[in-house]
């Protein structure tokens, strides 16, 4: 893997809103309400790494399949961080479609079906930031299946139509806009933005944030 990650938290125009004004919001230091967030790792563990994402963000996607394995093996299996992601939806409609969907999986069958379905749904990504509506309730079915039974994923169905996931992204979206989160993925360390450029940068910051949880 390359050091330069400059591809995966912003640091080139990733998934941009656009040109926004940002007042009165903390970009550097950060208290994030981790709480009911579905999370990989030990309770236990003292760096909180979380990934602000949107399931039709491209360089998500790439984020899942290059970074994350990185932040899994060095980190939350040895024990030093959990991760976290919580939605930053926003590219179209069915970002917040996809995004209400996997918060009614994560509440009605746990972390661990959670995780699944995340990474099964960027896996299956292709060409979905390009289209409107790809992220369908259709879609989002045959891919709960893949993980789920279909007895589950009925439960996930019936909750879902009746807003099972809304609460769930709204408080998302409110830590979000809190931050003054503009792009995805925005990955916070501690309760700071992650702004470096290299892997080396990442360990550094997270061997920071245990110093400090000490």
């Amino acid at each position: 893997m390359s050091k330069k990650i400059f591809w995966i938290i912003g640091i080139i125009a990733v998934c941009l809103i656009g040109i926004i004004v940002l007042t009165n919001v903390q970009t550097e230091s950060a208290k994030i309400d981790y709480e009911g967030q579905p999370y990989l790792g030990e309770e236990s563990a003292p760096v909180e790494i979380v990934e602000f994402g949107d399931y039709k963000c491209p360089h998500c996607g790439e984020f899942n399949s290059s970074f994350v394995p990185f932040i899994k093996e060095e980190f939350v299996e040895t024990g030093k961080a959990k991760f976290y992601f919580m939605n930053y939806s926003f590219i179209a409609f069915d970002s917040t479609i996809s995004a209400q969907f996997a918060e009614t999986v994560y509440k009605e069958l746990g972390n661990e079906t959670f995780w699944e379905f995340h990474d099964l749904l960027f896996a299956n990504q292709t060409n979905a930031s390009g289209k409107e509506n790809v992220l369908t309730e259709e879609f989002l079915k045959a891919i709960l299946l893949e993980v789920a039974s279909l007895e589950e994923t009925e439960k996930v169905i019936e909750a879902f139509k009746n807003d099972g996931g809304t609460k769930a992204l709204d408080h998302d979206m409110g830590i979000a806009k809190g931050l003054g989160i503009n792009s995805t993925p925005t990955i916070y360390i501690g309760g700071e933005k992650f702004t470096g450029q290299t892997l080396d940068d990442f360990r550094e910051m997270v061997e920071e944030a245990a110093k400090n949880d000490q």
